[in-house]
């Protein structure tokens, strides 16, 4: 199992977490969830709920992740399997992302 913090604009918004069997759980952190002033991360991941599952890695989250050439590329440099898309997130989605969010791996 595999997990992250997402941060919004530097604040902890929630925590992404890859389970054992390859499915995907996004919760909001209490605090960012109850305070009505902070905004949902994603339109796709409503303030409506605290926490989200998926089979696949939410599409926000996916659509972080470069394509083409530029992927085959970070996954050689990273020795990460081009399809571990999780993987390739936690390893590039740290900083200078293009947005507000920003993906932190916890250490075990």
């Amino acid at each position: 199992m595999r997990k992250a913090t997402i941060y919004f604009n530097g604040i902890l918004a929630g925590e992404l977490t890859e389970t054992s069997d390859r499915k995907y759980l996004f919760r909001y952190d209490d605090d960012y969830f109850n305070d009505s002033a902070k905004p949902a991360i994603s339109l796709t991941l409503p303030k409506s709920q605290q926490e989200y599952h998926s089979d696949y890695l939410f599409p926000f989250f996916f659509n972080m992740l470069s394509e083409g050439s530029n992927r085959m590329t970070q996954a050689r440099l990273l020795h990460i399997d081009e399809e571990d898309h999780f993987g390739i997130l936690l390893a590039t989605a740290q900083k200078d992302t293009a947005g507000a969010i920003t993906v932190k791996p916890i250490s075990k």
